[in-house]
């Protein structure tokens, strides 16, 4: 939408017809992403760890669990972050943006693995290239904030 129709088809002004809460979003979006995949990095080498030691004292049966530890560590961080009070990971906090649905709900842990997972999906289906749509759809969305009603806004506005 742009600014100079503030007004939506109902006849009232939605807090998400501002432009300005879109400025930059793309470019947020993915400095976030960089953030916070370092920092499931670094808590892998953590769980990994823990996990080695695990495996050690359990002679090797342990160790099965290092197929599903990337998986579970990022899950769990976004559950805990996008789908927590601030409904923002790490990484988008310092980028001043949040995850928010279009219906005014809150953002649950539940919404928040399924965003993940699809982000993931797509890519793995359609290629990364699945990210330009946000360069042609309303607010700066992509496929899968289209599929579950969800826009990344600034928070610094």
């Amino acid at each position: 939408m742009s600014d100079a129709h503030p007004i939506n088809e109902t006849g009232v002004m939605s807090r998400f017809d501002d432009g300005r809460l879109y400025d930059s979003v793309r470019t947020k979006r993915v400095l976030a992403f960089i953030v916070d995949y370092v920092i499931v990095g670094l808590l892998l080498l953590v769980v990994g760890f823990a996990v080695f030691i695990l495996g050690l004292l359990t002679l090797g049966l342990g160790w099965l669990l290092f197929g599903i530890l990337a998986p579970v560590v990022a899950l769990t961080y976004v559950g805990m972050t996008m789908g927590g009070p601030t409904q923002a990971t790490l990484g988008m906090r310092m980028m001043s943006i949040r995850l928010e649905r279009l219906d005014g709900r809150p953002v649950d842990p539940l919404l928040a693995i399924v965003h993940t997972v699809l982000f993931w999906a797509g890519n793995a289906i359609l290629t990364p290239l699945i990210l330009l749509a946000s360069l042609f759809l309303d607010r700066k969305r992509t496929v899968h904030d289209l599929l579950l009603g969800t826009v990344v806004v600034r928070t610094d506005l």
